[in-house]
């Protein structure tokens, strides 16, 4: 049997910037003119969540009802999409890395590395509470819920779990070739963020043209115009804008001392190791309370 080892994970909690690393690697990688647009990124990155491979794997329509009727079928169905091309490829994903009864969620037999992209909780959750369509404290409420769960009205499920363990459970596991990149970083400088990828992880020469015309290309503003023109496919259907800010430092007008407070609380420990600059000013602001 060949090696199925090809699936480069692109992880991450919702709205931490998967679309844009997807985006910006086509941009790079692909052939000038031959860049998908982002209504159709699939042509350059596959999902975990593809119906057609759930389809594939269950000989027919797939639709499960429970947890175990997914679990039975997504082996199945990620060892399709890691089959589905030659070679090492992307693939979108918002599970964690773990294990569930008999099941890895992240299974070694289809896996050859990851890049695994985080955001700050407190940024996270005013678009998480756009993309789930809920008011901000029932937003920060599922961030803190070791069972909280994304999926498809076909019962491809996603277990997002609490954002720490999200970022724990990646950032740690064990025999894992990983890049770990934090989306305020990409912000502040968006070229340095993907040359120390593609230097770093690809172990790749950047091509100093390409990926300058790729950072243009996805800058926020540029995918913001995008959907407000065509619209974008991957929108939640209850969501009114998938690209509403994309800036880092918006917590301090959208949240109140008290959400803030509760986030520091709940993540501190994850806070000081991946985001110590934020704990003297958002201490501050919580104290406002």
């Amino acid at each position: 049997m060949s090696d199925l080892r090809r699936i480069i994970w692109l992880a991450s909690y919702p709205k931490s910037g998967n679309t844009w690393m997807r985006s910006l690697l086509a941009h790079y990688f692909m052939p000038p003119g031959q860049v998908p647009d982002l209504n159709n990124l699939r042509d350059f990155t596959t999902g975990d969540v593809r119906s057609d491979f759930f389809d594939a794997a269950a000989g027919g329509k797939y639709t499960g009802t429970t947890i175990e009727d997914w679990l039975d079928m997504r082996p199945k169905a990620l060892r399709l999409i890691a089959g589905s091309k030659p070679n090492h490829h992307f693939v979108k994903t918002h599970c964690q890395t773990m294990r569930v009864g008999d099941y890895d969620l992240i299974p070694p037999d289809v896996t050859a590395a990851a890049i695994y992209i985080m955001r700050n909780p407190f940024d996270l959750a005013p678009s998480f509470a756009r993309h789930q369509a809920c008011d901000l404290d029932t937003a920060i409420d599922r961030m803190m819920n070791p069972d909280s769960m994304a999926g498809t009205a076909t019962g491809i499920f996603e277990p997002l779990g609490r954002w720490d363990d999200h970022v724990y459970r990646w950032t740690s596991a064990p025999g894992l070739p990983r890049h770990v990149l934090r989306y305020e970083d990409m912000l502040a400088n968006t070229g340095k963020a993907m040359r120390g990828l593609i230097e770093q992880f690809f172990r790749m020469p950047v091509d100093k043209p390409k990926l300058a015309r790729a950072v243009k290309a996805t800058n926020f503003e540029s995918m913001k115009k995008f959907e407000e023109k065509h619209g974008f496919a991957e929108k939640p259907s209850e969501m009114k804008a998938f690209f509403a800010k994309g800036q880092a430092g918006v917590w301090r007008d959208d949240l109140t001392p008290a959400q803030v407070g509760r986030i520091r609380e709940a993540f501190l420990p994850t806070l000081e190791k991946f985001y110590p600059e934020m704990l003297k000013d958002t201490a501050h602001f919580a104290g406002a309370a």
